[in-house]
């Protein structure tokens, strides 16, 4: 059995979860302001945003970077 990861505030939390959340507290708009990817300003969703950030290390960063100053924000 793996050990639990004490120092990683996003383990257990998919990627799919992290966008929904985000898009819930931010929406789409403001989501594309912080995080000036096309996925999210050019027809955004859920689907193809996490298309393009299972293929994009650089974005999926910024993106748990969010998610994180989100939750400390709450």
């Amino acid at each position: 059995m793996s050990k639990p990861q004490i120092n990683n505030p996003l383990h257990g939390i998919t990627l799919e979860k992290i966008v929904t959340q985000l898009e819930a507290h931010y929406g789409w708009a403001e989501m594309g302001v912080r995080i000036n990817i096309r996925c999210f300003t050019s027809d955004p969703s859920v689907k193809s945003s996490l298309k393009f950030l299972r293929k994009t290390p650089w974005a999926r960063t910024k993106v748990e970077n969010l998610y994180l100053e989100m939750q400390e924000e709450l």
